[in-house]
């Protein structure tokens, strides 16, 4: 029988799935949290964690959110870094994109949809 109402840790319940406790992924596919309308992150980065391959997804759009710390992210025309509590930015399907830890830091991505495979890694577009 399915559960009405889900408690957990996001820390803990991503830390096998580089911080994701929500999407297409999770087992088994009557867990609530397993779904195909999106993804969430935990993301917990000690300062100089970086995804240097340029990645893109071909359908999902991305929010990342600073809940603390400094983080960076680079598209092929600007470097947004998130600095306050609360800066987000917002990319749609197909822009690449890569990132940096400024300093030990967390952030909470949410991807909409969840689709398996849908990122790639693709060259740098500059």
């Amino acid at each position: 029988m399915q559960q009405n109402v889900i408690v957990g840790n996001a820390a803990s319940e991503g830390a096998n799935r580089w911080g994701w406790f929500m999407g297409h992924f999770i087992t088994p596919d009557d867990d609530p949290r397993s779904t195909t309308a999106l993804e969430i992150k935990w993301g917990i980065h000690k300062a100089g964690d970086c995804r240097n391959e340029w990645a893109i997804n071909h359908q999902a759009a991305t929010l990342s959110i600073l809940i603390n710390g400094k983080f960076c992210l680079q598209f092929a025309e600007q470097e947004i870094t998130l600095s306050r509590e609360g800066d987000y930015v917002l990319w749609l399907a197909g822009v690449p994109h890569c990132w940096i830890a400024q300093s030990d830091c967390t952030i909470l991505t949410v991807r909409w949809p969840s689709t398996p495979n849908d990122s790639t890694a693709v060259r740098s577009p500059q």
